[in-house]
């Protein structure tokens, strides 16, 4: 590697838009964002759960077509 080239890392303090801080390494003293894992619905579990369908299901509950019919 060549000398006197690469950006001195420090340690840096990142604060989130929720309050949360941390501390990490990076080239810059103080990182904001305005999501953590702290706050994330994906983290915190707040994220609801989607019924994956699909192509039939959606084309059999757009025609009305359902398990529960019986045919003619």
């Amino acid at each position: 590697m060549k000398a006197n080239i690469h950006p001195d890392v420090k340690e840096s303090t990142v604060t989130c838009a929720c309050g949360a801080t941390f501390k990490t390494k990076s080239v810059k003293e103080n990182i904001n964002v305005e999501v953590c894992s702290e706050c994330h619905p994906f983290y915190t579990g707040a994220q609801g759960r989607t019924k994956k369908t699909g192509n039939i299901e959606k084309f059999n509950r757009k025609y009305g077509l359902d398990k529960n019919e019986k045919a003619a």
